[in-house]
């Protein structure tokens, strides 16, 4: 490979599961802005991490992110730097890799 070139990493997209730590709102609620930084940085760049969707769940206990990545360790890894882990607002942080077969974000397959 040349100078100049980027290698590309082999990819797999996760479904990040956020289940939040009862009673934890307002400490969410000062960190959010940090938070959504946060994931505004997941994109692709040297270490391959790229968001491609996230929100919260409306009742308000959790969230789902769908990220690419080329291994669930890179990205455990940079999920402990998320503002809302450092925090301690994650109960359970749960990782699936998940294979988009069909519909708008299949691409990422």
């Amino acid at each position: 490979m040349g100078p100049g070139r980027i290698m590309l990493l082999p990819m797999s997209v996760f479904a990040v599961e956020y289940v939040y730590v009862a009673d934890t709102e307002s400490i969410r609620d000062e960190h959010r802005p940090a938070h959504r930084e946060f994931l505004a940085g997941l994109v692709a760049d040297s270490d391959g991490i790229a968001l491609v969707a996230s929100g919260p769940y409306v009742d308000g206990s959790g969230a789902l992110l769908l990220i690419a990545a080329p291994s669930q360790a890179a990205l455990a890894e940079r999920l402990a730097k998320d503002p809302f882990a450092i925090n301690g607002t994650i109960a359970v942080l749960r990782m699936t890799e998940w294979s988009p077969v069909t519909g708008e974000l299949a691409h990422h397959a």
